[in-house]
């Protein structure tokens, strides 16, 4: 359910892929998107709304909702309520009291409810997740992630016209996998501090800084944002006895969106032949740090284990539920700041 960005270069192409789920279905109400479907997909049905993609195929098992923030829950609630297993793009919803009627809904129909939280399985992620289990850093005591870049244009409308209400600006967008990634990592938290920037204008926040204090003692420094003109490194851990920085991004979005299948994007990455992208020590003693290959595909591999009863999904609806209501209180607590005059 909708074929913009998430639903043409990750879910399409991800669930062509999975050899344990056949892509039906493409639902999307744009008359545009519908015929961009059919290009890339000849054989797979597409369709307006739920209900005529239902009355085509009546035996549909799964939705997959890919849509603007403010859709998640009413769309979500809608499959649900057909018997439909549900995975739902970031953020799950908007509002918490929403994510939890939802996981209720899902509970009492026996189904799945599931987030994509797909940047759990960013090459660079999996690396610091590996070193930090491993102990190699010592204590951690400062973790600091940013997903920052340069756009100046505005190329989704729907995302800056939407205030907080509505799931606008980067900390529903970008926020949402920072803030998942932190708590994967380190546990609950709690907000300490944000700052929230408008540089265009408008309800929807362009950057977002927020300061997260897990119950564990570590502290995370969370940056997102869409007009940083030079980007941070992606990641800076801090522990007692080493830290680590990795620069850059993962490549898996651009190589799905420049058409390469799912199983050719572990080759496809090496032979980008990119620098070195982590470095790993103490001052002098710091030697690069190689990071591995992500793995988006698994998040839909995973899902088929859960679907056949085999294993636990791949990112449960509570741990997204957290997520949103951080982002909840730190938009009560800390207003966004307009650009000046």
């Amino acid at each position: 359910m909708g074929f913009g960005h998430g639903g043409s270069v990750f879910h399409a192409p991800l669930i062509r892929h999975e050899p344990g789920l056949d892509l039906a279905v493409v639902v999307t109400p744009s008359p545009e998107r519908r015929e961009a479907a059919r290009a890339a997909y000849p054989t797979v049905l597409v369709a307006a709304t739920l209900d005529d993609a239902l009355q085509a195929v009546p035996d549909l098992g799964l939705a997959v909702i890919a849509t603007p923030h403010a859709t998640h829950a009413p769309l979500a609630a809608a499959a649900l309520a057909r018997g439909l297993h549900v995975v739902v793009d970031k953020p799950l919803v908007v509002h918490a009291d929403d994510g939890g009627r939802l996981i209720d809904a899902a509970r009492a129909a026996g189904t799945l409810l599931v987030p994509f939280h797909n940047r759990r399985w960013d090459g660079d992620f999996l690396t610091v997740r590996a070193v930090v289990a491993a102990g190699g850093l010592g204590e951690v005591r400062f973790f600091e992630s940013a997903m920052e870049s340069w756009k100046p244009s505005i190329s989704k409308p729907w995302k800056r016209a939407a205030g907080p209400a509505d799931g606008g600006g980067v900390l529903y967008d970008l926020g949402s996998h920072l803030i998942d990634q932190a708590l994967a990592l380190f546990g609950p938290a709690v907000p300490v501090y944000a700052e929230l920037r408008s540089d265009r204008g408008g309800a929807a926040e362009d950057s977002a800084f927020l300061v997260l204090r897990h119950d564990g003692g570590v502290t995370s420094h969370l940056h997102a944002g869409t007009l940083a003109p030079l980007a941070r490194p992606r990641f800076r851990v801090t522990g007692a006895q080493g830290g680590l920085t990795i620069t850059g991004t993962d490549p898996q979005e651009a190589l799905l969106a420049a058409g390469v299948p799912p199983d050719g994007l572990v080759d496809a990455a090496d032979a980008l032949m990119v620098p070195p992208r982590g470095m790993m020590g103490r001052d002098t003693d710091a030697e690069a740090l190689v990071v591995g290959p992500g793995r988006y595909p698994d998040f839909y591999a995973g899902l088929v284990t859960a679907l056949h009863g085999d294993g636990p999904p791949p990112v449960q609806a509570v741990e997204a539920l957290d997520v949103v209501r951080l982002i909840e209180e730190v938009h009560a607590a800390y207003p966004l700041r307009l650009r000046g005059p």
